[in-house]
């Protein structure tokens, strides 16, 4: 039997299937990542399609049914649509890689209010916000990873214990964490962290107003690192595609 459940969601990704109906990718507030059906959504009579395009953040009413892969949408209310965002393509590159990873690397069906909040904070800040797109994307990149727990350490050497790292010429090793001036010779692979990159790090996890004032292109490879060292850790990860296809 079906139960009838009323919830926030952003849509992910939608598909034709059949002749009117519609495949939706979302991620609720109270079920995590789902797929559903959305029946008739093509139809021309339909008032319903154009609400569930990828990054509207909407209220949605399922017919839910634990034993079917694919739920059944009942009706679905535009809350936020981010017309700012789909109007600026640097906006919207930012704002599709954030979705993006949301859908490839957060598991089915496991709630994750957090992080829900915070993908919704984070599009509205690309939409309203005059910082750096890739700013406010490399913030919600490295808070991303902590809440699906791979968190990037930066407090302190990882051989030696060493925590006053700052000023020094850093690396990182992938398999193992943070190495400081004298330790990072040790270790054959590693990326290399220089002092802008290990500011602006640093800056990204602990929020300080500091990083607002970082260079954009130290921005771009912070966001490469945390792209290489996801890709190290989840070999099927293959990086962000969207940061390649709105280039």
């Amino acid at each position: 039997m079906s139960e009838i459940l009323k919830t926030e969601a952003v849509v992910l990704s939608k598909l034709n299937y059949g002749d009117t109906s519609l495949i939706i990718s979302l991620f609720t507030k109270e079920l995590g990542r789902i797929s559903a059906i959305l029946k008739g959504a093509r139809s021309p009579k339909s008032k319903i399609g154009m609400k569930v395009d990828p990054l509207n953040y909407i209220e949605v009413v399922f017919y839910i049914k634990g034993t079917r892969d694919l739920q059944i949408i009942s009706s679905a209310d535009l809350i936020e649509h981010y017309s700012g965002i789909k109007e600026d393509l640097e906006k919207l590159k930012y704002a599709h890689s954030v979705i993006e990873l949301v859908k490839n690397l957060t598991p089915e069906h496991e709630q994750n209010i957090r992080l829900f909040n915070g993908v919704v904070r984070i599009l509205s800040l690309l939409e309203s916000s005059s910082e750096l797109p890739n700013l406010t994307f490399a913030r919600f990149f490295l808070f991303f990873l902590h809440e699906i727990g791979y968190e990037v350490q930066l407090e302190k050497c990882v051989s030696c214990g060493r925590t006053d790292l700052e000023g020094m010429q850093l690396s990182y090793n992938f398999n193992s964490g943070l190495l400081c001036e004298q330790c990072r010779a040790e270790y054959l692979e590693s990326f290399v962290i220089n002092l802008e990159l290990f500011s602006c790090l640093k800056g990204l996890k602990t929020n300080k107003k500091p990083i607002e004032n970082a260079n954009s292109q130290v921005i771009d490879r912070a966001i490469i690192f945390m792209e290489k060292y996801m890709m190290y850790h989840l070999s099927d990860f293959k990086g962000i595609q969207s940061l390649k296809l709105f280039k």
